[in-house]
């Protein structure tokens, strides 16, 4: 019987990722590249990495994902969301058990999409709400 895959979308900013967990040793490729070849902060990889380690998952899958659009951050919350999102099918795969990740990924605050987008620029102002300078005379 073929392994079991586990996949999670996640959507973060401008960025969207395609998350795809299978059981392994705990390897991350992004995009085909190693997570530290592709991220260059240290602090993104601990952010994406939230949810395994709450879960104490580190090194129990590998996992292969999709990510474009944004930036760093943007594309690391979305990652994030991915795992968070697979972890929860798996999670309902295995029922047996007798702790839900649900309960601990939801107190860490990992279920909840961060619905936050750049705010679109208006006519009349420098930006989405920076007015140019006023002037009395």
């Amino acid at each position: 019987m073929a392994e079991r895959k586990f996949c999670g979308t996640g959507r973060r900013k401008a960025s969207v990722a395609r998350v795809q967990m299978v059981p392994g040793n705990g390897t991350i490729t992004v995009n085909g590249r190693d997570v530290r070849d592709f991220f260059p902060y240290e602090t993104n990889i601990m952010d994406l990495m939230q949810p395994l380690v709450a879960t104490n998952n580190e090194n129990t899958f590998d996992i292969t994902v999709k990510v474009n659009g944004g930036g760093f951050t943007g594309q690391t919350g979305a990652i994030r969301l991915g795992i968070t999102r697979a972890l929860l099918l798996y999670d309902k795969d295995n029922e047996g058990k007798e702790d839900s990740y649900r309960k601990t990924l939801k107190r860490a605050g990992f279920v909840t999409r961060d619905s936050r987008v750049k705010e679109r620029k208006k006519p009349g102002l420098k930006g989405a709400r920076r007015a140019p300078q006023f002037s009395k005379r």
